[in-house]
């Protein structure tokens, strides 16, 4: 892999070289590799074929997730976000001690491994929201709940500059791998000043089916505001806002 440097950047293939623009800037690499036929038929590419069958299959599962919390993704998700989650949901498959090799999959792997999972590595939770909360998920009832105490927002919310206010966020799930579905539901705190002034204790209850044997995930999240002229706008874009996989039941 080689970057471009020089005024004018290409894109394409000429001859044998492909140039192509990443995240990264500009780079160009030579054609190569081993033709798709062979790699689908010979035996020796086995190997080959079934690791590309459990990451297709770890894609498929970071895709609806990612669309069960698209709802609060929209503005709390860095650009490297989806490949950052793939290869977790690699390492879920992978912990799968059931499935023949190339047949492991979500629900019989670690889908524990989700939990912690940082949407947005510019603005992670834990590096945020300092107030100590308590994260339920009660299965029988459905009732998938955040609860935290009475705070002084200053002191235990580490907040970007510009920040005039804020607003908890939280977001209940129930997802059906196998079948690519899901069932959300979020909601969030009023939107509070972010002072030196002891902000009240929420509570924010996400209600799913009661009895569901789908694994389910509680997210939690943190948004950003600057108030102008009596207006609130996100700040930055949400470039900063935290939001993460605090709670999963993997399901009965």
């Amino acid at each position: 892999m080689a970057r471009q440097k020089g005024i004018i950047k290409l894109k394409g293939t000429i001859g044998d070289i492909t140039f192509y623009k990443t995240q990264d800037g500009h780079l160009a690499r030579e054609k190569g590799g081993i033709d798709a036929k062979r790699i689908a038929s010979d035996p020796a590419f086995q190997r080959t074929r079934e690791n590309g069958s459990e990451f297709g299959r770890a894609g498929k599962a970071g895709k609806v997730l990612r669309t069960a919390v698209r709802t609060l993704l929209l503005n709390s998700a860095d650009s490297r976000m989806v490949s950052r989650l793939t290869k977790v949901m690699v390492k879920v498959i992978q912990a799968d001690m059931i499935s023949l090799r190339g047949l492991r999959n979500v629900i019989d792997g670690e889908i524990d491994l989700l939990l912690g999972f940082d949407f947005n590595l510019r603005g992670k939770l834990g590096t945020s929201l300092f107030a100590p909360y308590s994260g339920t998920i009660d299965r029988a009832s459905g009732l998938i709940t955040v609860y935290i105490d009475s705070f002084i927002p200053s002191n235990l919310i580490a907040a970007p500059g510009g920040t005039t206010h804020f607003k908890i966020t939280s977001l209940g799930a129930e997802i059906d791998f196998e079948a690519e579905t899901f069932n959300e539901i979020h909601s969030e705190s009023t939107i509070l000043p972010w002072d030196s002034n002891v902000a009240n204790p929420i509570n924010l209850i996400n209600n799913l089916s009661a009895g569901s044997t789908k694994p389910l995930f509680l997210v939690l999240g943190v948004e950003f505001f600057q108030e102008i002229n009596g207006q609130m706008y996100s700040l930055k874009n949400g470039a900063y806002n935290p939001l993460a996989i605090v709670k999963v039941d993997s399901g009965v």
